[in-house]
């Protein structure tokens, strides 16, 4: 089995690599969520040789820069997070095979990858006016995600026909998206000693009809734009107790419900308190808006034809929402295999990156 190591220092190849280089240079360059900066400035260096031709905007670790404008073709926006989740390897970034490892390979530097060999390839943004976005702190809290300040500061940067968000989709494309919120639901009762727990109220097993009713709560499917979607509310975390001999008089959930595309967040959160039922305290601490496809839109079409293996439904929250909270029709695909995102030993496809670039290539070049 063939094998190439990354170096021990970072290489950055020339401008015009190909994606397996740059995607291999980028994953030598650590990037976990809160710790962006030196990749934020090796591409912001980088970007200087791109002929960017207006000046480049920037909010904290975050990016975005204009590649051409007054093509007479349609405003396309290339959007990728610069954040990785943190995760365990057993090696440095290398190449195996077919397999590319490296933390982030899959989400996403191999996306941005494909963004910066459209960058490097001047005939790509002929036909459309090219916008790239970088951002970081995609994969925490809405409220900390880069993405949001830079659009807010920059309102410019939501004047466009389409934005692609280069997650992870194995070139596939993925439309649309559900919502999410979590929520911390706490359920209370009245301690006492574990011998005599007819003195006090067990928070744990008073909590037992709620979790029954969540158990017992089927997904709520909806067909949009022929996509089929599902809500759904689970519990993800719980805690309470406060010894081994003390009845607890606090039990505390996260739940966390995904909901359909078109469901505002407020109409999710009536959903939760309706299950609840006054039956514990609800504190609503993470909102993140869900998507419509927009499976219809010419663009999309386009995108279709340069070849994606299939369309299908997004089935979880990407930054496609904040696009379209804003009118802005968004879609999500990538190089990236989904599958591999926040693995150990994550990996992404060298040959799924030049299936990927080739996709890209066709559709800038069809607009």
């Amino acid at each position: 089995m063939s094998q190439v190591l990354a170096s021990a220092s970072p290489i950055e190849p020339p401008l015009g690599a190909d994606p397996v280089a740059l995607t291999l240079w980028l994953c030598q360059v650590p990037s976990p969520i809160g710790e962006e900066h030196a990749l934020c400035e090796a591409l912001l260096a980088r970007s200087e040789g791109w002929g960017v031709v207006a000046p480049t905007v920037r909010v904290a670790e975050s990016f975005a820069v204009a590649l051409s404008r007054g093509t007479g073709g349609p405003r396309v926006t290339l959007a990728g997070h610069l954040d990785v989740v943190r995760t365990a390897h057993d090696g440095p970034p290398r190449i195996e095979g077919d397999k590319l490892y490296g933390a982030g390979s899959a989400d996403m530097k191999s996306g941005l990858a494909l963004m910066i060999a459209a960058a490097e390839d001047r005939a790509l943004r002929e036909r459309c006016d090219l916008t790239l976005i970088f951002y970081s702190r995609e994969e925490g809290p809405f409220a900390e995600n880069e993405l949001g300040p830079l659009l807010a500061q920059h309102p410019e940067l939501a004047a466009t026909d389409l934005a692609v968000c280069l997650e992870p989709s194995y070139s596939k494309l993925q439309l649309g998206c559900v919502g999410s919120l979590h929520a911390k639901v706490t359920v209370r009762g009245r301690t006492a000693h574990s011998a005599r727990p007819w003195e006090g109220e067990n928070a744990i097993h008073r909590a037992w009809p709620l979790l029954r009713d969540l158990d017992a709560r089927k997904p709520i499917e909806a067909t949009i734009d022929g996509m089929l979607y599902r809500a759904v509310m689970s519990a993800t975390l719980a805690t309470g107790g406060r010894g081994r001999n003390i009845v607890p008089d606090a039990f505390e959930l996260n739940v966390n419900h995904r909901f359909l595309p078109g469901v505002t967040v407020e109409q999710a959160e009536a959903d939760l308190r309706a299950l609840v039922d006054g039956r514990a305290e609800i504190e609503v601490f993470d909102r993140s808006p869900s998507a419509l496809p927009f499976r219809t839109h010419p663009l999309v079409g386009k995108l279709v034809e340069a070849g994606v293996p299939t369309v299908e439904p997004k089935q979880a929250w990407t930054d496609v929402a904040r696009f379209a909270t804003l009118g802005v029709p968004a879609v999500n695909w990538g190089p990236g295999d989904q599958a591999q995102a926040h693995q150990r030993n994550e990996f992404t496809s060298v040959s799924g990156l030049h299936q990927g670039l080739a996709i890209l290539q066709r559709f800038l070049r069809s607009v």
